[in-house]
């Protein structure tokens, strides 16, 4: 299962954790955020301790999204060494994902 990502441990989780990570941006009412959803979480099962794999629900966090200028959900943003390294808006297929991810562990 993914991490739910607030604007109290995103500091800890993401920026210090010295792992790569990918990060959602969703909300509940979003169609994309949905059918994506189900690829975060097999991600996280996927990578486990290699890479952090979280979830930013748009809608109760707001510090985390107006800091990276998060407009559109769903929004993938991917870290390495807690330096945002590269994004995806919009919804895809998990191969963009892993293909992304992969690229950085």
């Amino acid at each position: 299962m993914a991490h739910t990502i607030t604007d109290e441990n995103f500091e800890e989780l993401i920026v210090k954790s010295g792992k790569v990570a990918v990060v959602d941006f969703w909300a509940e009412w979003c169609g994309p955020c949905k059918r994506i959803a189900p690829i975060i979480d097999e991600l996280a099962a996927e990578y486990g301790d290699r890479a952090i794999i979280g979830k930013v629900d748009v809608d109760s966090v707001t510090q985390v999204p107006a800091e990276f200028g998060i407009r559109n959900i769903p929004t993938v943003l991917f870290f390495k060494n807690g330096q945002l390294v590269d994004k995806h808006v919009g919804a895809a297929g998990k191969s963009t994902f892993v293909e992304k991810l992969e690229a950085l562990l």
